[in-house]
């Protein structure tokens, strides 16, 4: 009998094979956490694409309206929310004000204990609120209604408070939270990202709003080096290296290593630039005769050259494309400048 018994615990496993392991403990729980955050990504897309379809059907109406009130106003984009959409509505006022449009965010329990008075009839108010029935809004609303200060809402129902009392109802589609018990705004308060987002860049474009205008809202950091210009980093007056087309390789080679550009640019007598000698064009003429020669006869013609008023990242993504390191900088065909892919370095540019 016991023999039997063996036998029928090898069939039932499987004969010569170990038992299967079951999962770790720390490994079960890595598992289940990465299953929630695709939960989430998967609900909050869904969110977002259901969004997307709103805009190209009724919503796209209102939303045009919208940032027809912001383009018009003559003051600034006063932003409300409280909560979880408070927060959403601090990123778009800054991201309002980064752009061009002057904004900033007005906590609806302060605005009842004066900073009401920040809000002028010349300002648009932008308020926030999934429910639409934010109790906190209450007073804005009222003040909005009683200066006709032109009121936007951003909700998820058209009849609630705010949507009612506003002149142009922003309302989002209903969507279901990653939250698995449905309470903490999580695909809500994405799509009130997203649809603050929407009005900053149409009303980016609308105003015409340039990567020039940025440099002046962004001076620091890494987007503020990517848009510095060419001109703000160039060698340029005595350190540039140039020779005349005509001028013997001898004393060309003398500036050129003085210089320490790796690079020499050619100019005519009219003093535009015809060409340069760099590195690899010694290299391909290397011989007893390299000194007796003349620059036109080593240069390369048509070198690629970059204005100052170029961004500083577009011409560093031109030496990558191209593998130089410098570049010159040219106004009316004549030399103003040279900028080296270590000024870009140093400078932060990306």
């Amino acid at each position: 009998m016991a023999q039997q018994r063996v036998k029928l615990r090898a069939i039932e496993g499987g004969a010569g094979r170990a038992p299967a392991k079951k999962p770790t403990k720390s490994k079960s729980k890595t598992l289940a956490s990465v299953e929630a955050a695709t939960r989430t990504v998967r609900l909050e897309v869904e969110g977002l694409a259901a969004l997307d379809e709103a805009l190209q059907n009724g919503l796209g109406k209102p939303f045009s309206q919208a940032v027809k009130l912001l383009a018009a106003a003559r003051g600034r984009v006063i932003v409300s929310g409280i909560g979880k959409s408070g927060h959403v509505g601090q990123k778009v006022a800054a991201t309002f004000a980064s752009t061009g449009t002057p904004s900033f965010f007005v906590h609806p329990s302060e605005a009842s204990h004066g900073d009401l008075g920040m809000i002028t009839p010349d300002d648009v108010i932008l308020a926030i609120s999934w429910s639409g029935e934010t109790v906190e809004l209450k007073n804005i609303i009222t003040y909005s209604r009683r200066f006709s200060v032109p009121l936007i809402a951003i909700t998820s129902r058209k009849t609630s408070a705010l949507g009612g009392q506003s002149d142009v109802c922003l309302e989002l589609p209903r969507a279901k939270e990653a939250c698995p018990h449905g309470l903490a705004p999580t695909t809500s308060t994405t799509m009130q990202l997203a649809m603050g987002d929407c009005l900053a860049v149409a009303l980016l474009e609308a105003k015409g709003f340039t990567a020039h205008d940025f440099k002046v809202f962004h001076p620091g950091g890494s987007l503020g080096a990517s848009l510095k210009y060419v001109g703000d980093l160039m060698h340029s007056g005595e350190k540039l290296p140039l020779a005349r087309s005509d001028e013997p390789m001898a004393a060309a080679l003398v500036t050129m290593t003085a210089k320490a550009f790796g690079c020499l640019g050619i100019v005519n007598g009219k003093g535009k630039m015809v060409g340069i000698v760099t590195d690899g064009d010694l290299r391909r003429h290397m011989g007893a005769s390299l000194v007796d020669a003349v620059t036109r006869d080593v240069m390369t013609k048509n070198p690629k050259t970059v204005e100052p008023g170029m961004l500083a990242s577009a011409a560093l993504e031109l030496m990558n494309s191209k593998r130089i390191t410098a570049l010159f900088v040219v106004e009316k065909g004549r030399p103003v400048g040279i900028v080296h892919v270590h000024d870009m370095l140093r400078a932060g540019v990306v």
